[in-house]
């Protein structure tokens, strides 16, 4: 399970690099970031290890951009506020889902804590 996103008032942790691949060695469906061509598994597994401890801390931090985006795109401030059908649409989301992430962006634009 990943561990939970820290905020703000906790320094946040470096994650392996996600470096971008060249296109032509993304284009081969056997090629992910250069794993391929580890022949240690101590040093495979290593890797692999920094990499998914990537990727989560990443897919949190993204998740976290959507919530405030869709709080600010909620806000009934903004002549163009969307409903939350809307951005469920949108972000295909259930509706239901995209009333909790405004609540979760709404939360985190005031800086409230949500580590459990």
């Amino acid at each position: 399970m990943a561990e939970p996103t820290p905020r703000r008032n906790e320094p946040r942790l470096r994650p392996a690099p996600l470096l971008f691949e060249p296109a032509e060695a993304s284009a081969d469906p056997e090629h992910f970031f250069d794993l391929e061509s580890i022949d240690d598994p101590r040093a495979l597994l290593d890797r692999a290890t920094e990499l998914t401890q990537a990727f989560r801390v990443a897919a949190d931090r993204a998740m976290e951009f959507q919530a405030i985006a869709a709080a600010q795109l909620a806000d009934p401030r903004r002549f163009d506020r969307l409903t939350t059908a809307d951005i469920a649409a949108r972000a295909e989301w259930t509706e239901d889902y995209a009333k909790k992430m405004v609540d979760f962006g709404r939360d985190l634009m005031r800086g409230d804590d949500h580590s459990d």
